[in-house]
């Protein structure tokens, strides 16, 4: 049987960033700022230091200013508000990412609410989440799914009329990626831990995407021959980074499939990036040199 197609998350997010390079190079020798992006870290989670630290690193490379704010495991919400009134007063900051999961004495609802929408580069905010609804393309569309609506146009994977099944209904990836499907024209089911008989389900799929952050959940025989099988899922066994997928197993079916590490994460990073500049462009009003974008 032949090899599936590896959907290269790493390679196609140097390409871009390169891309976003140059277009950042022309508005800075043109006279302008550089975009800007403030990152937010509350408490010493060993996960998020290490996404917060390459977001960082991904902005330098690319060009952007990285404003890095550390907080105390102890700040409460009103401290964290106080920075973030801060962050959306100011002309250099572009884009705000509070990174979540926040400590528990946090209002992480309150906490998004407070993000400026046109700031809100991560798309949580209700206002860019009823664009995604309303189809209105000024909005934010979250970076995880947009980083999947990228990889999957790139590689020539069409969606319309195609069925696509989410294994995960989460804020962050399963319900806004469910819609951006819908804008592709997919017929698009959601599975979640109440779903009954899962593999009925993801039987059906022509692209499967999981995000359930469950180890090897998504095995050989739940997979339809030739069907297109999007990780999401990033945990750490035996000292090995994994995904939902069982990656072994299931290549021996799938028609194409992203690798964990390398798939879905890299391509999440340039979303952010991609919707820092976008609204670095809206503020200064700028148009784009890229030739993919939000």
């Amino acid at each position: 049987m032949s090899e599936p197609l590896i959907l290269d998350g790493r390679a196609l997010s140097e390409k871009l960033r390169k891309e976003l390079r140059g277009e950042i190079e022309g508005y800075v020798s043109s006279g302008l700022r550089r975009p800007g992006l403030a990152v937010v870290l509350v408490g010493n989670d060993p996960a998020s230091q290490v996404y917060v630290r390459n977001k960082v690193n991904a902005c330098r490379k690319v060009g952007i200013e990285s404003l890095f704010y550390q907080l105390d495991e102890n700040t409460v919400t009103e401290e964290l508000l106080e920075v973030i009134a801060e962050l959306n007063s100011r002309e250099d900051v572009d884009g705000i990412l509070v990174q979540l999961p926040l400590p528990s004495q946090i209002d992480q609802r309150g906490v998004i609410l407070a993000i400026h929408p046109e700031k809100d580069v991560d798309g949580f905010h209700p206002e860019n989440m009823g664009k995604l609804v309303a189809h209105a393309e000024d909005g934010f569309i979250p970076c995880t799914p947009l980083g999947i609506d990228i990889l999957l146009s790139h590689y020539g994977i069409e969606l319309e009329g195609k069925d696509v099944v989410i294994v995960g209904a989460g804020f962050i990836v399963g319900r806004p990626l469910s819609l951006l499907m819908l804008w592709r024209n997919a017929t698009v089911t959601v599975c979640h831990i109440h779903t009954r008989d899962l593999k009925k389900h993801t039987l059906s799929a022509d692209v499967l995407i999981s995000a359930t952050g469950v180890p090897g959940l998504i095995k050989e025989d739940m997979v339809k021959k030739g069907a297109v099988v999007v990780d999401v899922g990033i945990s750490k066994v035996e000292g090995k980074i994994v995904g939902d997928v069982d990656f072994e197993g299931v290549s021996r079916k799938a028609g194409a499939i992203t690798p964990v590490p390398g798939g879905v994460g890299p391509m999440t990073v340039t979303g952010l990036l991609m919707n820092t500049v976008k609204s670095y462009r809206k503020r200064m009003k700028v148009h784009s040199t890229s030739t993919m974008n939000p």
